[in-house]
């Protein structure tokens, strides 16, 4: 129980942070803005693709089924293993970044006309990111938890023996 109170609440602080932040930038950033001598800058944009703007360039009924429906289904499966325990422990808090971040951009789409709200850019020299928000950051940081996490899953006992070689 004390599990599920835990990945409701994250999952429910990233929609928040999430939001939030989108909300205050479309009210309040009204020219860019940058910090640590231009390693960060905030600026509104807004982003009919998915990560780095992939899929941006597809008709407009192909990003409402790929982008609304299909990753709207994919958020339903995965919140349904979150709350019905069917996501092993270890990977569950992975699991509930990805939704929280899919929930928030997803209400964006459906808000805004099938674009999400982006404003964070970060260079570093040669090195620069594409424009992204807290439910990408939040997103990436589950995947990369998962993927980290399947590079060190020990395989699954079966549950039966093995047959004996003949």
């Amino acid at each position: 129980m004390r599990r599920r109170l835990v990945i409701v609440s994250l999952v429910a602080l990233v929609l928040v942070l999430d939001q939030w932040s989108k909300a205050w930038v479309r009210a309040h950033l009204d020219v860019p803005r940058q910090w640590f001598g231009g390693l960060v800058s905030f600026f509104v944009t807004e982003n009919s693709g998915a990560f780095l703007s992939l899929g941006a360039n597809l008709p407009p009924t192909a990003r409402t089924i790929l982008f609304g429906v299909f990753v709207g289904l994919t958020l339903a499966f995965a919140a349904y293993a979150l709350v019905t325990g069917r996501v092993r422990a270890s990977e569950a808090y992975a699991v509930s970044l990805v939704v929280g971040g899919g929930i928030g951009n997803l209400i964006d789409r459906i808000a805004r006309g099938g674009r999400v709200t982006d404003f964070i850019y970060m260079e570093a020299g040669p090195l620069h990111t594409g424009v992204f928000n807290i439910a990408d950051v939040a997103i990436t940081g589950g995947v990369l938890w998962l993927f980290l996490s399947s590079l060190t899953a020990r395989p699954r006992t079966q549950d039966h023996p093995a047959a004996p070689p003949s």
